[in-house]
């Protein structure tokens, strides 16, 4: 899907990067979201991680609690998607390091 022609994409990613610390970002990210979707979103970045680990299905969802749908769905956008999360995992990991 390509995001850039949905209406105000633009403007919700440069919102995004606009911010200029991780506090700013949660409290973006309380204003605009439910803390239910909060919690997928964390979910997913976390299953694409152990994805990227070479965990089974079987131990995400045991671990994270996530469906094997959105395992499933993750890992196709692993495979097959824009590279966003591979981007994001990428610099993250190499913070933690």
């Amino acid at each position: 899907m390509d995001l850039s022609k949905v209406d105000h994409v633009d403007m919700l990613a440069k919102a995004f990067l606009a911010l200029e610390n991780e506090e700013e970002c949660l409290k973006l990210l309380d204003d605009l979201l439910t803390v239910t979707e909060v919690k997928a979103l964390a979910q997913r970045i976390v299953v694409a991680k152990l994805l990227r680990e070479r965990k089974s299905y079987n131990e995400i969802v045991s671990k994270t609690g996530a469906s094997s749908a959105t395992v499933s769905r993750v890992n196709r956008c692993l495979v097959y998607g824009d590279g966003g999360y591979e981007t994001v995992l990428k610099r993250i990991g190499d913070e933690n390091e």
